[in-house]
């Protein structure tokens, strides 16, 4: 798996209210972003990280002994991780971040077969008549 982006977990841990997140949010980081991991579907993390629960497209975290939470969007085809948001257990609780995160929009619809073209340019006064025609 490869994680997006460790920035928001730096991030977290950085204040010194969460530093004692560093060392299990690290931890966690090398683990998932080992390439022994290769997660295909939520039976596989299940066994990793037993407190983690599926919300809407999301999942959730327990971290620093359920003090913490990560949420986070898992592309199993792809093997990335996206780290939406880290948060306090009582920050979790307002469930604000369920919105911010878009945790029960559906998924975006993948256009096939289609393909952007570029804009028609517009003819000028004296543009697109050959020399005959004027």
């Amino acid at each position: 798996m490869r994680v997006i982006s460790i920035s928001r977990l730096r991030n977290f841990w950085g204040n010194s209210s969460y530093s004692d997140a560093e060392g299990t949010l690290k931890a966690g980081h090398t683990h998932v972003n080992s390439r022994t991991v290769t997660w295909q579907s939520w039976g596989d993390v299940k066994p990793d990280f037993a407190s983690a629960s599926i919300v809407g497209r999301c999942l959730v975290f327990n971290i620093g002994g359920n003090k913490y939470r990560l949420i986070t969007r898992i592309l199993f085809a792809k093997q990335r991780i996206y780290i939406l948001k880290v948060m306090t257990h009582a920050e979790y609780d307002e469930n604000k971040w369920q919105e911010e995160c878009h945790c029960f929009e559906p998924p975006p619809v993948k256009r096939v077969g289609r393909r952007q073209t570029a804009p028609v340019k517009k003819a000028g006064k004296n543009q697109g008549k050959r020399k005959n025609d004027e």
